[in-house]
């Protein structure tokens, strides 16, 4: 498994991009910042999934941005994306892995504490743990807060020390920082990037942000 760059995560969500064309916002994603993509569909059926996805994925063959399908196995095998993203619901990290095999990049999202530490980490190239914040992207019980999102860091990083972790859930340009200086390695984003006015200029935004709270965390260790 070769190491995933999360610290700008975008996610790609036909109900969450004001009706703009997906292959267009991810080709500005692409090229202005985000290091890595998830296409997130909740309401299209598999066959438009597959097609949106291999349109996203030509978008930006000339970058080095992987693309990653969110829940669904099948449409990842299908179109050649990169990697798939896995909830505590969707299929088991192990037969995604069998299924995928040691190429694929595979990401998991941690809630709980039980979560944390059941997660197959020597499966897995990354874990999102949250919500952290209130969002209106998706909906979450009770949100985490940076403390909730330590704890189970911790538990990961005891059974993985390695393993890239980032933070997932109301994330804006303003708290991204505090998120960074607490030690997540990446930023999970989808309204605040693709639903901004100017997606290229958010972009930046958000990387200015990761960039000057890992150089105070530079600085202070």
């Amino acid at each position: 498994m070769n190491p995933v760059d999360i610290c700008l995560y975008g996610i790609l969500d036909p109900e969450h991009c004001n009706g703009r064309d997906l292959a267009e916002l991810a080709i500005i994603a692409a090229e202005n910042g985000v290091t890595i993509l998830q296409y997130r569909d909740k309401i299209n059926d598999t066959r438009h999934q597959i097609g949106a996805v291999n349109e996203i994925i030509e978008a930006i063959s000339h970058t080095d941005v992987p693309l990653i399908v969110n829940d669904r196995v099948d449409i990842t095998l299908a179109s050649g994306a990169a990697g798939v993203h896995l909830g505590q619901q969707d299929m088991m990290v192990e037969d995604a892995r069998a299924i995928l095999g040691p190429k694929a990049v595979i990401g998991l999202s941690i809630k709980t504490l039980d979560d944390a530490h059941s997660a197959p980490v020597d499966l897995l190239d990354y874990a999102f743990i949250g919500g952290v914040h209130d969002t209106v992207s998706k909906v979450n019980p009770a949100a985490l807060g940076i403390s909730g999102w330590l704890e189970r860091a911790a538990i990961l990083r005891e059974m993985k020390p390695d393993l890239p972790l980032g933070a997932i859930a109301g994330f804006t340009v303003e708290n991204t920082g505090d998120m960074i200086e607490a030690g997540a390695q990446g930023i999970a984003v989808i309204s605040a990037l693709f639903k901004a006015e100017n997606v290229g200029v958010r972009i930046a935004e958000f990387r200015q942000a990761i960039e000057s709270a890992r150089a105070k965390t530079s600085v202070t260790v």
